[in-house]
């Protein structure tokens, strides 16, 4: 045993070497794109970024979505663009949702960006492994006026308006150290480039420092269970029952902790790795640990690579959901933005008529300077197509 330990002692001084490595690279990469060495996107409409320092387990799903339902409920045809990690055919670029809900399945999308599709089906997603793509395409074929970047903190090819940060209250920086020797993608030094940090997994008693305005939130289980058939059960129901509870998320123990906070306590738990694939040995495998229990649990990030017929007894996703210590304030910081880069973006606009850069706003619409071709506003947001002649002499 002690051999053992001397050798695990002697192991992190390599890791501790390649983290810094990694960081260091990442360190001149972010500086290339900050001095423009590097090409950044500036997209044509506002761009809100949802992303994280640490690798998985802050809860940015959930706080994706609530971005994109908060643009959604003003009005906004609000697009979701991620990568879509662990996804078949990384390469493609696809379009998920195009506000109707899913048109591809999970493993082409994604696990997160088809659940956000499910979940809100008014969305536009896109994945792409390269964002920039993922902007020309949200904007010029599906009409995207609001960008939310999922995970998008160290994806520096597209300017971003808002960058919000998601650090766990429990842990905000782990072990302090870079992958593979802590959790961290970049060093710390890496926060000065958020605007607004959200602290996940909140008591609001966290004193840790951030360079910017600081906001908590929890992330609670929903009050009912959804089957993998569709049918919705009061998690009161599932106290009564004996289950065994199973998760392939960053930080299984999370879920599991969480059940019991609601009152239930499995028979059982098994943590699977972060996205895990469900072949049919692992069901298999599954359906034999399970023996015994009236029912399964898993996240519905899980239950989306699943199909009622999976098991011979239910098994039930419970949904998670996000609430905000100061939400109001929250609010008003992304409608701020939002209003700020419109202005922004108007003052910088090319009229694809003439190309002159100059155009007049005269309330309604914007009028070129030197063609006079007129363009509509839609709440702040210019919409550059050409009007027909008639359209311009009404």
């Amino acid at each position: 045993m002690r051999v053992f330990s001397s050798f695990c002692e002697l192991l992190k001084y390599p890791l501790y070497g390649c983290g810094w490595l990694y960081g260091t690279l990442n360190q001149v990469r972010a500086t290339l794109y900050r001095h423009g060495v590097l090409p950044s996107l500036e997209a044509p409409v506002p761009v809100v970024s949802v992303g994280n320092l640490a690798v998985g387990g802050t809860g940015k799903t959930p706080v994706t979505e609530w971005v994109a339902r908060f643009f959604l409920r003003r009005g906004k045809k609000v697009a979701v663009l991620s990568r879509g990690y662990g996804r078949r055919e990384m390469g493609e670029n696809r379009v998920v949702c195009r506000g109707r809900g899913p048109e591809i399945p999970p493993e082409l999308a994604g696990d997160e960006p088809w659940l956000l599709a499910r979940r809100t089906p008014e969305l536009v997603v896109v994945v792409a492994r390269r964002r920039a793509e993922a902007v020309k395409l949200a904007v010029e074929e599906l009409g995207a006026e609001i960008l939310v970047l999922d995970d998008g903190f160290q994806h520096l090819a597209v300017r971003r308006h808002l960058d919000i940060v998601l650090l766990d209250a429990r842990r905000p920086l782990g072990n302090g150290r870079v992958l593979p020797a802590g959790p961290l993608r970049e060093f710390p030094e890496a926060l000065s480039r958020g605007d607004l940090f959200l602290f996940s997994h909140s008591n609001g008693q966290e004193h840790f420092p951030v360079p910017g305005r600081a906001f908590h939130c929890r992330h609670l289980l929903a009050d009912e269970a959804i089957s993998l058939g569709g049918e919705r059960l009061p998690l009161e129901r599932l106290r009564k029952l004996k289950c065994a509870a199973f998760a392939g998320i960053a930080h299984p123990e999370n879920f599991f902790e969480d059940l019991q906070k609601c009152g239930i306590f499995p028979e059982r738990c098994r943590s699977l790795r972060d996205h895990a694939r469900f072949s049919a040995s692992k069901k298999a495998e599954l359906r034999r640990w399970a023996q015994g229990v009236d029912c399964l649990l898993t996240t519905e990030k899980d239950a989306v690579k699943l199909c009622a017929g999976d098991f011979a007894i239910p098994c039930y996703a419970i949904p998670l959901e996000v609430a905000f210590d100061e939400q109001e304030e929250l609010e008003a910081v992304l409608e701020d933005a939002v209003k700020t880069v419109s202005g922004n973006l108007v003052r910088m606009l090319a009229c694809p008529s003439c190309g002159q850069a100059v155009m007049d706003d005269t309330g309604g619409e914007l009028v070129c300077s030197a063609c006079r071709r007129p363009y509509p506003v839609y709440d702040g947001i210019p919409g550059m197509v050409e009007k027909t002649g008639d359209e311009a002499a009404d």
